[in-house]
């Protein structure tokens, strides 16, 4: 099902929003594909202008620099991630299957829900699983943060972490256990792909699922 999905993300991140033209949606879906294509290192506003017939002038409308272009990615795939978690749970009353859903949710999102006419999950799944961490892995972070401009981050942690009180409501690092699994669902991927030493998942048709087995077994062993 296809619909459209605006999120309220943090307006220090662009100049204009690109979700509310088809410029815009159009600058987005062929950030996502040029990124996945070059690296974010290989990635330019010039190239995304020739790819999509536009100026460069006409993209620094929308961002000041590739950096906030590819935190605004980061948000959003936060914020699509935190509203599908809201969708799938909602009618859900036990907790343990709640946290179960929760873990399905990142695993498999990217595959399974697709949404947005603008923005391929999968392959935006891909650019924050190898690209991501470069957009608050920085040394600005902090004045970044006071800005707020990972707001959306905290709040997708933070809707987990009710997830988990409510399996364990005594448990001492909620937070630590919800960001941890939610890095470790992106990393043991990449790692599994490109330096297999460091996980015990197998790059292989399975995968998803012995990750969301991996992500399960490691949040139930710390809340018993």
């Amino acid at each position: 099902m296809i619909i459209e999905l605006k999120f309220n993300l943090p307006e220090k991140l662009y100049l204009k929003d690109p979700q509310g033209t088809k410029y815009g949606n159009k600058l987005l879906e062929n950030s996502v594909l040029l990124i996945d294509e070059l690296g974010f290192e290989g990635f330019t506003f010039k190239k995304l202008a020739d790819k999509i017939n536009s100026t460069e002038t006409s993209i620094y409308r929308y961002f000041e620099n590739k950096h906030l272009l590819l935190l605004y990615l980061n948000c959003w795939y936060w914020e699509w991630m935190h509203y599908l978690i809201n969708v799938e749970i909602k009618n859900m009353s036990s907790p343990e299957a709640r946290l179960q859903k929760v873990i399905y949710v990142i695993v498999n999102a990217p595959h399974k829900f697709k949404l947005t006419p603008y923005v391929d999950e999968a392959i935006l799944h891909k650019v924050v699983v190898i690209e991501g961490t470069k957009s608050y892995h920085i040394h600005s972070v902090d004045s970044e943060n006071k800005d707020g401009l990972f707001v959306s981050y905290k709040e997708l942690v933070e809707c987990m972490v009710e997830v988990v009180k409510g399996v364990q409501p005594d448990f001492d690092y909620p937070r630590a256990l919800c960001s941890t699994l939610f890095e470790m669902a992106n990393n043991q991927l990449y790692f599994a792909q490109h330096l297999p030493r460091l996980t015990d998942l197998k790059f292989k048709d399975d995968m998803l699922v012995e990750l969301e087995k991996m992500l399960l077994t490691f949040a139930k062993k710390m809340l018993v």
